[in-house]
């Protein structure tokens, strides 16, 4: 995939979490040669050095943690400073493909606490600084899974679905006061996400369904290109959407 690098996120502040790897990264990688400051924030550090590594040339702050640790929230917030133009929610973990009838209390208040309560948290914290200047972008990634039941477990398609409702609730609420909130959805992407399929059930009925229909495993960078083009002011029309980057796997 070939990037148009412009300067559209010149002058802008931009918080991107899980920018250690795969979409993150590939999201504060573009931001940043588009000219953004971007706070980058990863539970992994040396990732992050890594990102640092690259972007060397680029103002890039980087902020290790939990997305939903409150402590990580505050830190995130210190690095950003009294502006914050966009906000890209893209950490997030997998449930191992649970079903309803085998998902344990650890796995589902993990994978709500990371997919949901943090992206919440962090947008919280942003938006009195967006509502003060009038204007302000967020993303966040959902998934494929927030469009059906049959592309993950119980705890992660609940999560992924949630979210969605997030983003529609932001975008109602805030859209007067200059407020934009959009969702990707991607299919499956390259990506160290880890998604280990724990259950016979889940494999018996997910599996066939899963190498019959999924479109072919797209590059971090595609999915980036979606959630950059809801932050710009490209997509200034666009509020309260659910976009998939999926390949086509949506109008399966």
């Amino acid at each position: 995939m070939t990037e148009a690098i412009t300067d559209r996120f010149a002058g802008k502040t931009i918080i991107v979490t899980g920018a250690g790897s795969g979409i993150g990264r590939a999201t504060a990688v573009r931001i940043a040669r588009e000219g953004g400051r971007v706070i980058a924030t990863d539970v992994v550090g040396d990732r992050l050095d890594d990102v640092r590594a690259e972007l060397a040339d680029f103002p890039v702050d980087t902020v290790v943690g939990d997305v939903s640790e409150a402590e990580t929230i505050e830190r995130i917030m210190l690095a950003a400073g009294e502006r914050v133009d966009g906000l890209a929610n893209v950490a997030g973990i997998m449930d191992a493909f649970l079903p309803p009838s085998e998902v344990d209390d650890a796995t589902w208040e993990r994978v709500l606490s990371v997919n949901l309560t943090g992206p919440m948290r962090l947008t919280r914290a942003v938006l009195p600084l967006m509502i003060a200047a009038g204007s302000g972008a967020i993303v966040n990634v959902a998934s494929e899974a927030a469009l059906r039941g049959s592309a993950s477990g119980a705890a992660y398609t609940s999560s992924k679905h949630a979210i969605a409702g997030f983003t529609k609730s932001v975008a109602f609420f805030h859209g007067p006061q200059g407020i934009r909130a959009n969702a990707v959805a991607p299919g499956a992407v390259a990506t160290n996400i880890e998604a280990p399929m724990r259950s016979d059930y889940a494999a018996g009925r997910i599996g066939p369904i899963l190498q019959v229909v999924v479109p072919p495993v797209a590059q971090p960078e595609q999915p980036a290109a979606a959630i950059t083009w809801l932050l710009s002011d490209d997509s200034a029309n666009v509020n309260g959407a659910l976009l998939p980057s999926d390949g086509g796997w949506s109008v399966i």
